[in-house]
């Protein structure tokens, strides 16, 4: 277990991403967006057996579900160093894992450029807010720094479910009660019904994945909760279109007008590269007013983009806008914009 350590130790010190354990290649660790080599020759399929067996003995939990299906999800804690999560899978017929790195304290959200607007999401005491973004955007840190500024300003009942939990929080004002599937309970939606006999005043919703959680997740959020939830789509107008479109077309009329009465904010973030080779994160903020409720009821989230882009007095900010802002900041180059912008020519005119 010697080598496996000096892997995690080694991703911890130079502030690594991820680990990937992968037969085929060295093992790699990814450094501001960039895969660097930090293991010595190619990994054969016995050594990643051998690491990915270790890792699963250092979490003490059993290799069941991988074996039968090939995937795992799960999260190890090594005292004095980290917190890692676990994804392990199978693949030309070897065993390979992503180790994400995650750090014991919740992240400074300033130094990590989260906006004050996001942030003060956690003054919001009723309905549902959408946290939403690709794989690897930085979905749970922002959630994880939401949730902290709450437990630092309120006195409330948090309840998160998670898989698997990523950051631990302490009680501070709060009561945090944080519930990993498969191990605390058996899936989300179990978890989710049986919340709501809690007493939750916030409830942290590590990602909607079918009609059925969805549908509670709305009924959690109408009956007084707070409720926070992931979606890995891009853009407020993709995650409305992905909620909408896991019901059947007889059920979908009535979840839009559920959608546009509970639905409070949809945060989407991305991480661009800056100029310095590491990354900084974008926002695109949606808060709900009159007229985006009236767009989700109607059926017209075509027209939303416009409604955002409208709505900086309201505290609003396209994707675009966000990006136009940090290449005005000197953070990221014209390139970098137009690469990642929702309507590069738009944007082209804007710069000039």
């Amino acid at each position: 277990m010697a080598e496996l350590m000096e892997y995690l130790q080694r991703a911890v010190a130079d502030q690594a991403s991820d680990l990937f354990i992968v037969a085929g290649g060295p093992v790699s660790e990814k450094l501001e967006g960039r895969l660097c080599p930090i293991g010595e020759g190619r990994l054969l399929p016995p050594d990643t057996q051998k690491l990915i067996s270790e890792i699963y003995e250092m979490a003490k939990r059993p290799m069941d579900h991988y074996m039968a299906t090939g995937d795992d999800d799960f999260s190890v804690a090594v005292p004095g160093l980290a917190r890692f999560r676990v994804n392990a899978y199978r693949q030309r017929g070897s065993m390979a894992a992503v180790v994400r790195v995650v750090s014991f304290d919740i992240p400074d959200w300033q130094k990590i450029n989260i906006p004050e607007q996001v942030m003060a999401l956690a003054d919001t005491n009723h309905g549902m807010i959408l946290v939403t973004g690709t794989a690897g955007s930085g979905k749970s840190t922002t959630q994880a720094c939401i949730i902290d500024r709450i437990n630092h300003t309120r006195d409330c009942h948090i309840i998160t479910l998670e898989d698997p939990i990523e950051f631990l929080h302490r009680n501070q004002r709060c009561i945090i009660s944080q519930r990993e599937i498969a191990i605390d309970t058996e899936d989300y939606l179990s978890a989710l019904r049986a919340c709501l006999r809690q007493a939750p005043d916030v409830i942290l919703l590590g990602e909607m994945r079918d009609a059925e959680t969805i549908r509670t997740a709305i009924t959690a959020a109408e009956t007084g909760h707070t409720l926070i939830a992931t979606l890995h789509t891009k853009g407020a107008v993709n995650a409305i279109d992905r909620i909408v479109d896991s019901f059947s077309t007889s059920h979908q009329a009535q979840i839009r007008v559920m959608l546009s009465s509970v639905l409070q904010t949809v945060v989407s973030q991305q991480m661009l590269p800056d100029k310095w080779g590491g990354m900084v994160p974008a926002f695109e903020i949606m808060h709900m007013n009159s007229a985006i409720r009236g767009l989700i009821r109607d059926n017209k989230n075509h027209q939303i983009d416009n409604a955002i882009a409208a709505g900086k007095a309201e505290g609003m900010i396209s994707m675009d806008q966000s990006i136009l802002g940090l290449y005005r900041a000197g953070i990221i180059t014209r390139e970098t914009a137009l690469d990642y912008a929702d309507h590069p020519d738009q944007l082209r005119r804007q710069l000039g």
